[in-house]
This record gives C-alpha cells, structure tokens and sequence, in this order.
C-alpha cells in the first residue's frame, strides 16, 4: 500500500468514464488515473462499489471493462443480497484505491452505516487509502450536497459521512436545478460552506483541506461556495489543472 501518511479524497463531478469508441463499451477517464497515481503503486489494488445502484451488475461488470487495459487490480464490494466478502472491513482496508459510483447516495449512506462501512472507510481514509466517486460517490464523503435519491426534483441533504467538513455540489454545469439548490441551501443554512464540480472536473483533498481542481475538460471548473454573512452566497471560480492523460 501506498500509506504516504496522507489522506486522500477525489469526489468528481462527473465524467469518470467515457464511451469507448474501440470497445462499444466505456473506458476510465484521466481523472482515475489521477486518482491511482495518488496510490503510489505500480499496480494498484482499486476496489469497486456500486452500493447507490443498488449492487447493479451490468454497472459492475461496465466498471470492469473500462479498466480492461489498465494495470490495477480489481474486486468490488456488494451488499446485496449480503456482503460478498466475508469481512467487508479488511477488504476495504486492503484496497491502494476505492471508487464509489453513482446512484442514490441517501440509500447508500443508510446501507453503509447499516454494514459499519461508514467505520471501515474512516479507517481505511486515515491509513491513507485513496478514497473517490462521483456523484453519489462524491457527495457521500461530505457533509452532503443536493440530491435526487427521494425524487426527480433535487432536495438538499445531510447525511453524508463527513470526512470532509463540506458540502458538495456534483455534475454542476449539465444541471441548473443543482447549482440554484445548493446556493440556496447554503443560504438558509441547511448545508455548510463548500465546494462543487463541473462535468469532467474532481476535486482534490489532503486530509480536510482542498488542495486543487483537475479536470479532463477544457474550459470546466470547479467552484467555492460560501455563506456571505447575510442572507446569500459568495462563489468563487476555481480554474482547475487540465489532465492531458
């Protein structure tokens, strides 16, 4: 394992994968790349979930493929119908890398606290394994962001784990329901200060702290949000690292 000491957490905003012109199929975008290099290790161990797709195994079976070339080594965790390792909690420490993917990230927050996973990252993100999603997969590591797990029309929640003191706002460009929610939900209150990710853009923490943007995208950005001190928000724009890889 890398265990560099540091505690990483790569929450994107969306375009982890990419349709594969070669393959009919999706491929891994350079955000995971990023990610994995984070790791430290030639041939990392990324360990895959798809808890907030409720353990969908054609997703599963499509996060496969999309590594078909990559040098890692992959497994995934399931909970359905029970977990599909005998002790969740070594696997997940035993992972360089975990990816979480989209879905509903209010029945995954419940499942995982359900299972003790919610303990289990918290160890594995302070022995240093890296920890990333998107969407639901982001937004579950902080204190929340806007979501559409009750419903098609978004609502704020905060139930995540909170690893990061933030909220999180996901796929920020592609859907004007998220950026005006979360702007309000920072207003009232509801959800604290925090950060949010175009389509193509991650956001990079070392242990609290917000060390950068990267994105796969030009032109996408990544953005600060806070509370103004009266009774709106502050955004600030964040030009993000361009991954040519």
């Amino acid at each position: 394992m890398s265990r560099s000491g540091q505690s990483h957490i790569l929450a994107i905003g969306g375009g982890s994968f990419r349709p594969s012109a070669r393959y009919g199929f999706v491929e891994a975008s350079g955000l995971l790349r990023y990610g994995l290099d984070l790791t430290g290790q030639d041939r990392p161990r990324l360990g895959l979930l798809a808890t907030a797709t409720g353990d969908d195994a054609e997703w599963l079976l499509k996060m496969y493929g999309a590594f078909r070339e990559w040098d890692v080594e992959l497994s995934h965790l399931t909970v359905f119908p029970m977990p599909n390792v005998e002790d969740p909690r070594e696997w997940i420490l035993s992972q360089d890398m975990i990816y979480v993917s989209g879905g509903s990230v209010a029945n995954l927050a419940a499942l995982w606290r359900l299972h003790g996973l919610d303990e289990a990252f918290e160890e594995a993100w302070h022995a240093g394994v890296v920890l990333s999603g998107q969407s639901a997969g982001a937004l579950c590591w902080h204190v929340g962001g806007n979501t559409d797990s009750f419903g098609p029309a978004l609502r704020p929640w905060s139930d995540g784990l909170a690893l990061l003191p933030y909220s999180c706002g996901v796929h920020y460009d592609s859907d004007p329901q998220r950026h005006e929610l979360l702007h309000a939900s920072v207003a009232s209150g509801e959800l604290p200060d925090g950060y949010a990710a175009d389509e193509g853009v991650g956001l990079h923490y070392v242990g609290t702290e917000f060390i950068q943007a990267v994105s796969v995208r030009q032109g996408a950005c990544a953005y600060r949000v806070e509370h103004d001190g009266a009774d709106g928000v502050k955004e600030f724009r964040i030009e993000p690292r361009l991954l040519t890889s």
